[in-house]
């Protein structure tokens, strides 16, 4: 139990985020690695394109199952319930599998593709390809990060992090391999780059749970309050509704960019603003999985970890504004990204205007860390909701009514869906902690009585 752990330094905290930190960041790195390789490619523009839709997709199918690293942190404490836990991912994971393979056939690819998204013909094509080599990522996904939760939930953050750099050897691997050897399109490419190195991790970050998992075994420590698979439900629900709604806006803003002012610009130029402000971002996403392990039963570690995140704040949101407001901009997306002058002039102002959204990130995910400790996750939810609502509503008014850039849209829209999300969950944020508090001063009362 983390509550027999030493007090809660900043250098505790420091030392325990850093190979999470380092793992998102290098997950994060993937998108502009395989955007650089596609925009070196034959038509960079239709391939940029595709591989952005294709991503889209696959990262819509995958979302049921994201939280599971939050779900086995916070719920797998002995051997009983990392076997029930066991059963329910790889259902999960499963199912997903099922449902990304079934989107691929034909008719049902083209109905999505040309009938609802509306893709140019020549971008539906390519996306295709592209989403059949996804087929295993999601369900790879789930697997590892149920091993990675029982990692984390047990102090070994540092393999986690061992497995993502094997992740993206076999990633640049394989991607290295397709482009210098084959003349595949360039989304085809970044599909099964990134579906090679979501293996790849797997089996690592299962061979390096190994230890743990057999100590869970072995132990005969039998938790008061068994887990169950209604009391799993009942947790992870409105988590997966979370980052099902969450994931969704790409998809959604996917199908706006194609309906919008200069559309190929647009669609090329998303997922390589995306995948630099999810550098950012990623130092906010791995602190919710800190806070869910060491905030204690009784929350007691809370204050350490708020003020670890105001320093998160200003690194996050700083970093992306330094490249934003500086000419590291042209370096970024003409030199490192690939793209082309005109396109790199394009993406300035919407990266500009998606500065806020890292810290913004920071502090929803400690009020969701906060939230998930507490196995209250419902508001996690609802906040979710009215986020997407906001993001689809702004696009609605930008794009069809303003007339803008599709991009510029796309970020004012996304701007402001994290504002009003973040707004929406700081009311159960605050009645939890009062009530934390509250709980806290009548123990201590009791005690010194």
């Amino acid at each position: 139990m983390h509550t027999d752990m030493p007090r809660l330094t900043l250098g505790r905290i420091l030392v325990f985020w850093l190979p999470l930190a380092a793992t998102w960041l290098m997950m994060a790195l993937e998108g502009p690695f395989l955007s650089a390789i596609i925009a070196r490619l034959a038509d960079p523009t239709l391939n940029l394109a595709s591989y952005g839709v294709a991503f889209s997709i696959a990262l819509i199918i995958e979302s049921p199952i994201i939280m599971v690293m939050s779900a086995t942190t916070a719920l797998v404490r002995d051997r009983s319930s990392m076997a029930t836990m066991k059963r329910f991912v790889y259902a999960l994971s499963a199912m997903i599998t099922l449902v990304m393979a079934g989107l691929t056939l034909p008719p049902v690819f083209t109905f999505l593709a040309q009938g609802l998204i509306r893709l140019p013909p020549d971008v539906a094509r390519i996306a295709h390809l592209a989403c059949i080599a996804l087929i295993p990522w999601p369900g790879a996904i789930g697997y590892r990060r149920f091993y990675q939760g029982i990692l984390i939930r047990n102090n070994r953050t540092r393999f986690v992090a061992f497995g993502t750099i094997l992740r993206l050897i076999g990633m640049s691997g394989m991607a290295s391999i397709l482009a210098l050897l084959t003349d595949v399109p360039g989304a085809l490419v970044g599909g099964c780059s990134l579906a090679a190195g979501v293996l790849a991790e797997a089996a690592a970050t299962r061979m390096m749970a190994g230890s743990v998992v057999h100590e869970l075994k072995q132990s005969k420590n039998i938790r008061q309050n068994p887990l169950t698979y209604a009391r799993i439900v009942k947790f992870y629900y409105p988590l997966a509704l979370t980052t099902i709604l969450a994931l969704g806006v790409r998809p959604v803003v996917t199908f706006f960019l194609g309906q919008s002012k200069m559309a190929i610009e647009s669609l090329a130029v998303f997922p390589v603003i995306h995948s630099l402000a999810f550098l950012f971002i990623s130092l906010s996403i791995s602190y919710q999985e800190v806070i869910v392990a060491l905030i204690g039963d009784e929350q007691e570690n809370y204050i350490p970890l708020r003020n670890f995140a105001l320093f998160l704040c200003l690194a996050a949101g700083g970093g992306l504004g330094l490249i934003a407001f500086t000419p590291l901009s042209t370096i970024w997306f003409h030199h490192v990204s690939g793209l082309s002058l005109y396109l790199s002039e394009f993406s300035a102002l919407p990266v500009q205007i998606m500065v806020l959204i890292p810290a913004l990130w920071v502090v929803v995910c400690v009020q969701r860390g906060v939230l998930v400790s507490a196995e209250i996750t419902a508001p996690i939810t609802k906040a979710t909701v009215v986020q997407v609502s906001t993001v689809v509503l702004v696009l609605v008014v930008t794009i069809y009514f303003l007339d803008l850039v599709g991009i510029v849209g796309a970020s004012l829209a996304l701007v402001m869906g994290g504002i009003v999300g973040c707004t929406y969950l700081t009311p159960s944020f605050l009645a939890l902690r009062q009530k934390t508090r509250s709980a806290s001063s009548h123990i201590t009362s009791n005690e010194l009585l």
